[in-house]
């Protein structure tokens, strides 16, 4: 890292006068927030660094989120130095193996069968130990699908949006805003995938839970098995969904007369809502981030966005733009 940063030259010190000695952080990675991640070797021991600017995102959330998620029993960075006021952390290393660098289609079953399980015991923090968790209402989804509009038609496709592309589009955003209305609410990692799944031991753990709120049943559910970041067969897809719908059942978060049909549809429109928010966060990253690589998954997510849409009739016309306009234009600028 340059020593012109002045934010590196802080955690330097910090990390000095924590363990009484010259260290050096080795930059890991960057997420798709404004945080950035070290690691720090003392001894035989290894740690991880969060650098999380105060004026952008504090680090009490996280620490009192991990706090909350261990108490159940989930396997996530363990807190060990809080310095709240220059917004650094001193965690426990998981290591570096995310989940999705060892997934085939020989062990998908096995990690995701586990993933789902480990779900349950995230879907019970519904607080941070002090108060509820945010609610992930009507106004929240509206929020995140126009970033959508805003980000990838508007800002990247340069496309201007005529009334009546803005009625069908209302009319779309309407029918998810409602099917994420509809169902009952869990607590929601709102990111649980397999790139925020770590594998040590074979067995699981979880980072990047700060943004957890309490919302749709389905939605981390959908968010593992149709992943931005990699793409699976539709009938393991199905088997998956089907073992999360006999957990929900089991565990009474869900009525014993909800349908498989019914259930599969709020899967289904829950995963093309998260899906075209994610597609307007990776331009947004872009743009406004400066995080090109981003770029690279909007192909896959509008995949997803235009064979799901095509399932259900109400939202052809949705299904036809996805496929005759945004994505053609998406590769003319590639």
């Amino acid at each position: 890292m340059p020593l012109s940063d002045p934010r590196f030259l802080a955690l330097n010190a910090w990390l000095n006068h924590i363990f009484d000695n010259q260290v050096a952080p080795e930059l890991i990675s960057g997420d798709a927030s404004f945080r950035r991640y070290f690691r720090v070797r003392h001894g035989d021991e290894s740690f991880i660094v969060m650098d999380s600017p105060p004026k952008l995102i504090k680090v009490m959330p996280f620490v009192k989120l991990a706090n909350a998620l261990r108490g159940k029993g989930v396997d996530v960075p363990q807190v060990i130095e809080i310095n709240a006021e220059e917004g650094f952390l001193l965690l426990s290393d998981l290591g570096d193996m995310q989940l999705l660098s060892v997934l085939t289609i020989d062990n998908v079953d096995k990690y995701y069968g586990q993933a789902l399980t480990l779900l349950n015991r995230v879907a019970s923090v519904m607080d941070d130990g002090e108060t509820a968790l945010p609610l992930y209402d009507d106004e929240f989804v509206k929020r995140e699908l126009d970033i959508f509009t805003d980000w990838l038609i508007n800002h990247h496709l340069n496309i201007e949006v005529d009334a009546t592309t803005r009625t069908m589009l209302d009319g779309v955003y309407t029918l998810l805003i409602n099917n994420a209305a509809q169902q009952p609410k869990v607590g929601m990692h709102r990111d649980y995938h397999s790139r925020n799944l770590m594998l040590d031991n074979e067995k699981l753990s979880v980072i990047d839970f700060q943004d957890a709120v309490i919302g749709p049943v389905t939605y981390d559910a959908v968010s593992l098995l149709r992943d931005c970041y990699i793409r699976w067969p539709e009938e393991l897809v199905e088997r998956l969904m089907l073992q999360h719908y006999e957990q929900q059942l089991e565990s009474g978060v869900i009525d014993k007369g909800l349908s498989v049909a019914t259930y599969r549809r709020w899967f289904d429109l829950m995963g093309l809502q998260r899906h075209i928010k994610a597609a307007g966060i990776f331009a947004r990253l872009n743009y406004r981030d400066n995080k090109p690589a981003y770029m690279n998954d909007i192909p896959l997510t509008l995949e997803y966005i235009q064979d799901v849409s095509g399932r259900y009739p109400e939202l052809s016309s949705f299904a036809h733009w996805i496929e005759s306009l945004i994505i053609p234009g998406f590769k003319e600028k590639l």
